[in-house]
């Protein structure tokens, strides 16, 4: 017996606070999930520290659609003070929990870099391809909650 397959239903929470370099991140991710015939809608938020809530706040949804699968984009390049550290490591942290604690498949495309050509090394899609990379994992996640029947 053939198992259907249902293309997941993605959100794409994007930061595109170094836009350029972000419309690479978020057109390789959608590139990467129309490979696979997924739906999927796009939120911005402000900055990289506002993925985690984006993405709860998703949880919420009350028109009666839900998303299969998240995937959180951004960049954060070190800067003279302590902020890129606060950033980095809150934003990580609370994507994990949510994916950990409530059982979401996350994709972690926030890159976290020294410089603008770091950036862009990790983005370009004939390079590193992190947005189709992030992408991909959470497609992969999305298929192993479906294995364990989580939904």
């Amino acid at each position: 017996m053939t198992e259907t397959f249902e293309a997941p239903h993605i959100l794409i929470v994007d930061a595109p606070y170094y836009k350029a370099i972000s419309d690479e991140l978020r057109a390789a991710a959608i590139e990467e999930l129309e490979k696979d015939g997924c739906t999927y809608e796009i939120v911005e938020v402000p900055g990289a520290f506002e993925l985690p809530a984006a993405i709860k706040f998703a949880t919420h949804r009350k028109d009666g659609r839900s998303f299969d699968g998240f995937i959180a984009l951004g960049v954060v390049i070190r800067g003279e003070t302590s902020h890129y550290d606060y950033v980095c490591v809150e934003s990580a942290r609370k994507l994990q929990d949510l994916a950990v604690d409530h059982d979401l498949a996350i994709g972690y495309g926030v890159l976290t870099v020294e410089n603008e050509q770091q950036a862009w090394a990790r983005a370009k899609r004939d390079e590193k391809n992190k947005g189709g990379f992030v992408a991909r994992a959470c497609l992969e996640m999305v298929k192993l909650k479906r294995q364990f029947g989580i939904h």
